[in-house]
């Protein structure tokens, strides 16, 4: 019976950890031995920091709301419980969006957190929904800015995929001036104008 080497599979697995630890400080990316043990520590990193990452946006979130609660005249921890109160349900991270995109809509939230903590909750409930309206008409005019702008930017790659022929042409339908003189970037400049 002939001799069976692992060589080759002892190769694949080498190259194999080597290319995982590819930028890797000195000996570390060089060395099976030490590639593999830094693979094995980065794996451990990773995985806890993938938890810690959702803990540090917690973090984030309730700072900008803190922030965003103080210029509203109301601290964090009443703010909340106001909201709780009022049985609204908007978690941090909506709230901190809020608070930076659309401070009006913040302020009226913080009004039915107030509301909330005075014991108006059946008034509190019929703002909420309003607050709700305001919290997606905000949602729909974000998608919209975003439409227009990827608009634009099509506009923009179909005018450079046009010919200068082209070009001139749309240049002379819009009525502009010494079109016939104009390159290719100074006729896309002047269209989209």
């Amino acid at each position: 019976m002939t001799r069976v080497k692992n060589g080759v599979t002892t190769k694949k697995r080498h190259k194999k950890v080597l290319k995982a630890a590819k930028g890797y400080f000195g000996s570390k990316h060089r060395l099976y031995k030490t590639a593999k043990e830094q693979l094995m520590h980065s794996g451990q990193y990773a995985f806890r920091d993938r938890k810690q990452k959702k803990r540090d946006f917690r973090k984030l979130w309730i700072t900008r709301i803190n922030a965003a609660c103080r210029e509203n005249e109301i601290s964090y921890s009443k703010f909340i419980d106001g909201l709780n109160k009022a049985g609204v349900e908007l978690n941090r991270k909506m709230l901190s969006e809020i608070a930076i995109n659309d401070p009006k809509a913040f302020s009226e939230i913080v009004k039915v957190a107030k509301d909330g903590l005075n014991g108006k909750v059946k008034a509190a409930k019929v703002e909420d929904q309003e607050v709700l309206k305001v919290v997606k008409q905000t949602k729909k005019a974000k998608e919209e800015n975003k439409e227009s702008k990827k608009e634009v930017k099509k506009e923009e790659e179909d005018l450079s995929k046009l010919t200068v022929k082209e070009l001139k042409e749309l240049a002379s339908k819009k009525k502009i001036a010494n079109s016939d003189k104009m390159k290719k970037a100074e006729l896309i400049a002047a269209l989209q104008k």
